[in-house]
């Protein structure tokens, strides 16, 4: 109850703070003709920057909180990380290399295979759905998010009589307490109120991804969104300061209608501006001397992409720009080892939860293994050759050719082949007779 009370004491939005800072009239407005001014603007641009550390450094440490609680042996309660999560979750570099992994071991093909390792294309059906597609999207989300809870829809027959679950879905996070396997009703109930779901008739519905006490790979993705957020952040209000050059207007009249209708004319230029001025105003640009906002904010942005890039696709060639051939070969390969190590976690939930609950719903399933349908990669050069030895030596149906290449054949002509010689040959004659 003390750490959740000090969370919400200490809760601060950014963008309330930014907007409190740039928009408060204790600013005013400024003129950069004046020392003071200048001064004035370059203290509220460092009190920015502490003000950035200071927001960065309290969500770190809301961020520990949270942990804190998480992990907590007697009263676990993810509850606060998640809000964490939530921040994480919509980084756009995250969600690209997250959805680069995904993409890659959905696209792969699978088969269902016999205790002889013969294919059964029939039982195919079952799978080549779209509550299997959504439950991949759960098994590869539980590797960011932490331990997952999917609940199975309710057995129904389609319109070819084939069975199958009408969806599936994620049971909300907040209220499962994998460390002990409960449900709770209320995300901050005791775990001991929960319900067992290792226990029937809930664990055959149910499908775990994840360890219990796994905290998914977002705990360490937290400490780059964290500051890259405030870095975009207080770039843009740099940006609003310093980017755009100044008008200063200078007058000797003292007429405030006059002072007035400058002001407005000031206000209203933009492209293929004008104004009408008296001989007694003088405009001037005044242009920002800053440069160094590249190196302050872009760099900070970058280094947290490069550090995001290894945590989530173990290297950074296949996201972002490489050097040399040699490099992106070893890049791809160690992006290939991640894809093989995920896409073994989805065959084994798979095989050692998802097919014996299908099996005890009635679908025919019963001894068969899912496998990743994975054929041999070759190049164009290289199955040129296999097919021309394969041609040459057996008779192969002229189908393979017509669905792998989309084009009509015929019957295979007769081509005579030359005589191999097997024999060896005759000795030779003597040198003398």
């Amino acid at each position: 109850m003390e750490n959740e009370k000090l969370l919400n004491e200490t809760k601060v939005d950014a963008n309330e703070v930014v907007t409190q800072i740039v928009r408060s009239p204790k600013h005013g407005t400024f003129d950069l003709a004046k020392e003071d001014d200048r001064r004035r603007i370059k203290k509220i641009v460092v009190d920015l920057m502490r003000q950035s550390e200071r927001l960065s450094e309290h969500d770190i440490k809301r961020w520990r909180q949270a942990c804190q609680l998480a992990i907590d042996y007697d009263n676990p309660n993810r509850g606060r990380l998640y809000d964490v999560y939530n921040d994480v979750d919509i980084d756009a570099h995250l969600s690209g290399a997250i959805g680069q992994v995904n993409g890659f071991v959905k696209c792969r093909s699978f088969k269902l295979e016999t205790p002889e390792g013969d294919a059964d294309e029939e039982a195919l059906k079952y799978l080549n759905t779209t509550w299997f597609k959504d439950l991949l999207d759960y098994i590869l989300e539980s590797i960011y998010w932490g331990h997952s809870l999917i609940e199975l829809g309710d057995v129904k027959t389609d319109a070819n009589g084939c069975i199958n679950f009408d969806g599936c879905r994620l049971m909300p996070r907040r209220h499962v307490v994998p460390e002990y396997h409960r449900i709770i009703k209320n995300a901050n109930d005791n775990w001991r109120d929960g319900v067992d779901y290792h226990e029937a008739p809930y664990k055959y519905w149910l499908i775990e991804a994840g360890k219990a006490d796994d905290l998914g790979k977002f705990k360490k993705a937290a400490l780059h969104t964290i500051p890259k957020k405030y870095a975009l952040a207080f770039w843009d209000t740099f940006a609003e300061m310093f980017g755009i050059p100044i008008r200063i207007a200078k007058t000797s009249t003292r007429d405030e209608r006059e002072k007035d209708k400058l002001a407005t004319m000031m206000d209203i230029m933009g492209a293929k501006s004008w104004g009408v001025f008296d001989d007694t105003t003088d405009i001037e640009l005044v242009e920002s001397s800053r440069g160094d906002a590249y190196n302050v904010y872009d760099k900070r942005v970058d280094r947290a992409n490069s550090e995001l890039s290894k945590l989530v696709l173990q290297q950074t060639m296949t996201i972002e720009e490489g050097s040399s051939h040699a490099q992106s070969k070893t890049h791809m390969e160690v992006f290939d080892n991640l894809i093989e190590s995920y896409c073994d976690m989805v065959r084994d939930i798979v095989n050692n939860q998802l097919l014996p609950i299908m099996a005890i719903h009635g679908f025919p399933v019963k001894g068969l293994t899912f496998e990743w349908d994975d054929p041999a990669d070759y190049t164009p050069e290289q199955m040129v050759a296999f097919e021309t030895m394969i041609l040459n030596n057996f008779e192969v149906d002229p189908n393979y050719f017509q669905e792998k290449y989309g084009m009509p054949v015929g019957k295979r002509r007769e081509i005579g082949l030359p005589m191999m010689e097997n024999s060896l040959p005759d000795k030779p004659a003597p040198f003398f007779d």
